[in-house]
């Protein structure tokens, strides 16, 4: 079996619940995520989630509560493609706020999605803004499913 490649979306709305796209109309140019199949694995590149629900609520007030609702959609992409979060092989992580409150928020709800020995390799970045008002975290990740 050669190598194949296939755009994976979970989500109906082609604005993908961007309030600028959806008011004009126009798809988000991206899929929820990539998925590369070759003999041995899968191969899962998924996109940037930010703390919204289905219908582009933000969802939460700290830190902690965002970071949360941002791995529960990663987790629904891995669930739909046959994975788990313990397939998650690196995270980056850009967050608002990088104060030790915030990175300890960050990384408690991480904690929970992400036992110890099968913790992805991750980079995180302190950045001025996320494209969800409101938003303080978004996190994009690559997955490794054996066949």
């Amino acid at each position: 079996m050669p190598m194949s490649k296939q755009s994976i979306n979970i989500r109906v709305n082609e604005s993908k619940a961007i309030g600028a796209l959806a008011e004009k109309g126009v798809a988000a140019a991206f899929s929820d995520a990539v998925r590369v199949e070759t003999p041995d694995c899968v191969f899962l590149y998924l996109s940037g989630a930010t703390p919204i629900d289905d219908e582009g609520n933000l969802v939460g007030r700290t830190m902690k509560e965002q970071t949360r609702q941002v791995l529960e959609r990663l987790k629904a992409v891995m669930e739909h493609q046959g994975g788990t979060m313990a397939d998650i092989v690196r995270v980056r992580v850009f967050c608002t706020d990088i104060s030790p409150e915030a990175l300890r928020q960050v990384h408690e709800a991480r904690n929970e999605y992400f036992e110890a020995g099968s913790r992805p390799a991750s980079t995180l970045l302190e950045i001025s803004g996320t494209i969800r008002e409101g938003g303080m975290i978004e996190i994009d990740a690559d997955a490794v499913i054996a066949k």
